[in-house]
């Protein structure tokens, strides 16, 4: 299907949400609940409502004439012509409240209904427009948004029309007001069909492509997953037709509640219902359309529950049964109304696009089955039970009872929908319920109104700050930008996301390559970060860029990732590399393998002339990782660097915590041999004489051999740890470092406590 230019799409959108506004007046003036109250006051009964229910459905069967009609006439010119002319058709229903001031009451109704239904049938002829005009206006990722948008137009709309004719109705005028407001219905009726001429005619189907409708359905039925998603179709429009039609009839019949209240009432089904449009509209483009049809579900049953239980005792309760009614109408309209909005969406998404003329009357069909099959059964059930002698306070709760079961059936089904993208409904939930993923979605949407590269930088700041899956795809098409800084902003907030997708990991990739000495830094180290093996044959290449930046992070990605057989590379890099930075880089990796060869290496960078005090910080601290006791001698290096006059103090105390530490588990043992205390005390003696030689006269041969001495279990690495710092300690090029000699002594202080230990096992 060919696409519209962004400025052509953002022209046709408009033009169609003018359309929008005088239809949504217009159908709410004609076919909304003042026609259903017009019926109640002229006595009709509820097998009379639910044909006036069935109408709206009955429309979607003349969809086929609409088909035939494209083969001759434009989509949008079919569309000027229904709308206009099923308006007009609305004047059979203005004379009526003539007819019943005449005496001809039963006449009144009957052109009413004819109206109702002329007006239904055109309807359904123009409806052959709506999946293509829709599907057209509503390419791109924002499809569900703006499809939302709609019916955020409508219920808005519907809303205030609500609030107004309850302030005309609660007066109880004369039936003439309803011919003055049906008047204002057609005229506004007239003008939508005018203004549908403005929106550009949506592709056409090829020659080759025409098929029988059979066919279509047949090839539809044939397909699992829109089989089954046509059935649960059937059953929640089935159950939405039913409750919502016979709402108004359960308020009057039941309640005694007059015209204008039940209007009021409607102004709280209209709030619903824009209620479900905002917080679809807001969340269906991240979390998808299918949790959002199944919790629309849910709320649309938890609303009409309570009508089973609702007790006889409060029905003559004033202001128990308005708050009861409140509620059902809002709830209602929010769960069910909802439901049907989303449902279009998802429908839209699981069939091609040049399937949608044909296949959308597939989808018609079935919602006009259920809505105008339900609503009819529904009005003769309930005057069967009126028959019977059963009250309608009785009745209405056998009706709703039928269709919580139909519900509950419905929603079972629900769980086994093809995702097409969504989440995983506990997924949605916990993005529902999650402060932090909803101010990431709204920083998005702002993010996608941003008029400069400076607001989209501030906006990537605060996503940055608000870290959510959520937002991958808005970063990816940011992290793209034109502009360093806003790229810059982009990735920055990509790091700071606890999982990526694989279109991100390959975004970071690209950035690696086209972007070096600007972001492709900080795209490796996230790569390392969340452990992206795919990326690994490309770090190895980028281990020895000109990039410093980029060379060294791609060092620490490996490190992090654990390529072992990497690790000879880097310790080379690290020797030969005469840029600070990637030496202090390459350190970090080091103390990242854990690799006790590597500790050589790491004192060969201290034995070259003066090398900077930074490069000797990172250096002893990757050391101290390999040893592992980083942790620990991280807070005494903090506390030597504060004071470097602390040096003796510092190493001093770690001998005295030492002993303390050895002398606390001596006297914690019941039996010791008095050789045992001989032998543990001679160490202790022998290892501060070492420690005080090897700090206070750079003195390390008594040191040396007390750590020879050690048994191998006492230290991490063994040997080949004992062999080195042992060699360490008597080189006069390594004694100048005092960082050096304070970790030598704590990690020996670490290794006397456990040198007693194992010698007493």
């Amino acid at each position: 299907m060919s696409q519209l230019s962004p400025y052509r799409l953002g022209k046709a959108r408009e033009a169609y949400n003018y359309f929008n506004v005088f239809n949504a007046v217009s159908w709410n003036l004609l076919v909304g609940i003042i026609i259903t109250l017009f019926a109640l006051r002229l006595g009709a009964s509820p097998t009379y409502i639910g044909l006036m229910g069935a109408s709206f459905y009955a429309a979607l069967f003349f969809l086929p004439i609409g088909k035939m009609l494209t083969r001759r006439f434009s989509i949008i010119g079919i569309m000027c012509f229904s709308w206009t002319t099923r308006a007009l058709c609305m004047i059979l229903a203005v004379a009526a409240p003539f007819l019943d001031y005449a005496g001809h009451r039963n006449l009144a109704l009957l052109f009413i209904l004819l109206g109702l239904f002329a007006f239904q049938l055109f309807r359904g002829i123009g409806m052959i427009g709506n999946n293509p005009v829709l599907s057209q206006l509503a390419s791109g990722p924002d499809r569900g948004s703006y499809m939302t948008q709609i019916q955020i137009i409508n219920s808005a709309i519907g809303m205030f029309g609500s609030f107004m004719i309850a302030m005309i109705l609660g007066m109880e005028p004369p039936v003439f007001i309803f011919s003055i407001l049906l008047i204002i219905g057609v005229i506004t009726g007239i003008i939508s069909g005018a203004m549908i001429k403005k929106v550009p005619e949506p592709p056409r189907e090829e020659e080759g492509q025409k098929v029988k409708l059979f066919d279509v359905f047949k090839e539809a039925f044939s397909q699992g997953s829109l089989r089954h998603f046509m059935f649960i179709l059937f059953l929640v429009v089935l159950v939405s037709g039913v409750t919502r039609t016979f709402a108004v009839v359960y308020a009057r019949d039941v309640f005694g509640h007059n015209d204008g209240l039940i209007s009021l009432y409607s102004v709280f089904g209209g709030l619903g219902y824009l209620m479900a449009g905002l917080i679809v509209k807001f969340l269906v483009d991240r979390i998808g359309a299918k949790p959002l049809f199944i919790v629309c579900v849910i709320i649309g049953l938890v609303s009409i529950i309570p009508v089973i239980f609702f007790p006889e005792a409060i029905v003559e309760n004033m202001t128990g049964s308005i708050l009861f009614l409140v509620f059902l109408f809002l709830m209602l309209n929010f769960g069910f109304l909802g439901s049907e909005g989303i449902a279009q969406t998802y429908f839209l998404a699981l069939i091609p696009a040049e399937k949608m003329l044909d296949m959308g009357i597939l989808y018609f069909f079935i919602f006009g089955i259920a809505g105008a099959g339900g609503s009819f059964l529904a009005g003769l059930f309930l005057d069967l039970f009126t028959f019977m002698g059963f009250s309608p306070f009785i009745a209405f709760k056998i009706l709703f009872a039928v269709m919580i079961a139909l519900a509950l059936t419905a929603l079972a089904m629900q769980k086994k929908m093809k995702s097409l993208g969504s989440l995983p409904l506990k997924g949605a939930l916990e993005v529902i319920f999650s402060f932090r993923d909803l101010r990431a979605i709204s920083l998005l949407d702002k993010l996608n109104k941003a008029q400069d590269s400076h607001e989209e930088q501030v906006l990537l700041g605060a996503l940055h700050d608000t870290p959510s899956h959520l937002a991958i795809g808005g970063l990816l098409e940011r992290a793209r930008s034109p502009r360093l800084a806003t790229r810059f902003e982009a990735i920055r907030a990509l790091e700071k996301l606890q999982s990526l997708d694989e279109n991100a990991e390959k975004a970071l990739i690209d950035d690696i390559i086209n972007n070096p000495f600007t972001t492709a830094y900080i795209s490796a180290r996230i790569l390392g970060n969340h452990g992206c093996s795919g990326a690994v044959p490309l770090l190895h290449e980028l281990a020895e860029s000109d990039d410093y930046m980029l060379a060294g992070e791609a060092i620490i990605a490996l490190a992090k990732m654990k390529d072992e057989a990497f690790r000879p590379r880097i310790e080379k890099i690290v020797l030969d590399t005469q840029n600070p930075r990637l030496k202090i880089m390459g350190a970090e990796a080091l103390g990242m393998y854990r690799c006790v060869e590597s500790i050589s290496v790491l004192l060969d960078i201290l034995r070259v002339a003066d090398p900077p005090p930074y490069l000797r910080d990172e250096v002893s601290l990757a050391i101290a990782a390999i040893l592992d006791t980083q942790k620990k001698f991280y807070r005494l290096l903090v506390r030597y660097k504060a004071d470097n006059s602390l040096l003796t103090a510092l190493a001093m105390d770690e001998v005295e915590s030492a002993v303390e530490f050895v002398n606390s588990a001596l006297s914690g043992k019941k039996k010791v041999a008095a050789n045992d205390i001989h032998t543990v005390k001679t160490c202790v003696e022998n290892f501060k004489s070492a420690v005080s030689d090897y700090i206070s006269d750079n003195n390390g041969a008594e040191l040396s051999r007390w750590i020879l001495e050690l048994p191998d279990e006492c230290s991490a690495g063994g040997s080949v740890v004992k062999s080195v710092l042992s060699e360490a300690v008597l080189d006069s090029d390594l004694c100048v470092h005092n960082r050096l000699r304070l970790l030598i002594v704590h990690w020996a202080a670490q290794r006397l406590g456990k040198k007693w230990l194992v010698g007493s096992d």
